[in-house]
């Protein structure tokens, strides 16, 4: 870990995730959706999460873990709207299957797709899988500690650290709709571009509540009171606005929205 400094893996992959998620915060306000994907060896990321914990009393392998949940953190406030996409192929394990969790929407492939050469270039013959950490190894990715998943994922800790398929995620409520290959692109089409259609500011009022629900803390005040979030989303143009939705309300004439989510 040394040796490797900035190119330890963890440490490169916080770094890198970081820096993208501020570069599309603040540099691109009109992409309103933030797509997650991953391709790899699940066991490989497995392996370097088992080697951080062993090592957790050195001061890098510390920081490297709090960097960690300090980057889950920073996409859980990320004005956006947040899909993972578990496909074939996907290293979604550990830390990682944290992102997720994280996310507003989920999906994952039900089997395979046919022929599937999406991703690597080759077949699969698994098909995709989730793979948790225990409970005492995980970052948590929510800032007020009590994760809008947590009940479905103390309802999975049975399962922590075996491979969980489509069906074995969407039975304990880990992911958001788990179609097949049929379905697969036009489940994924359609969310899409439902999120194009809404009101940004909607959409972040709407997702910061339901990111933030639970118990109410210092930062569920900050993020994720309705209240709050509701004198702001009325107030804006696309509420109030010449041509925004309260103006245009019952007229026919569908509202225009400022798609920024800023």
């Amino acid at each position: 870990m040394l040796e490797q400094g900035a190119q330890f893996w963890p440490l490169r992959m916080a770094r890198e995730l970081d820096d993208a998620i501020l570069h599309l915060r603040l540099n691109e306000p009109e992409i309103g959706v933030l797509i997650f994907k991953s391709q790899g060896d699940a066991a490989q990321v497995l392996a370097y999460d088992a080697f951080l914990e062993a090592n957790k009393s050195h001061w890098l392998a510390r920081e490297v873990l709090h960097y960690w949940k300090r980057t889950l953190k920073r996409i859980d406030v990320t004005s956006r709207s947040l899909v993972a996409l578990v496909e074939p192929g996907s290293c979604f394990a550990g830390t990682l299957a944290e992102i997720v969790f994280a996310c507003d929407r989920s999906f994952m492939l039900a089997g395979t797709f046919s022929g599937d050469k999406q991703i690597t270039g080759r077949d699969h013959a698994v098909g995709a899988q989730l793979r948790r950490l225990p409970h005492e190894q995980r970052p948590d990715a929510a800032c007020h500690t009590l994760h809008r998943r947590a009940r479905q994922r103390r309802k999975a800790m049975a399962e922590t650290g075996k491979p969980l398929d489509a069906e074995g995620c969407d039975a304990l409520g880990l992911v958001t709709s788990a179609p097949d290959h049929i379905d697969w692109d036009d489940e994924v089409r359609i969310f899409l571009e439902e999120r194009s259609s809404f009101s940004a500011d909607g959409l972040t009022g709407m997702e910061a509540n339901l990111r933030f629900a639970g118990p109410e803390t210092m930062e569920t005040k900050i993020f994720g009171r309705l209240t709050a979030w509701q004198n702001w989303i009325f107030q804006r143009p696309n509420a109030a606005g010449a041509e925004g939705a309260l103006k245009r309300y019952g007229s026919g004439v569908k509202a225009n929205f400022n798609p920024e989510r800023v």
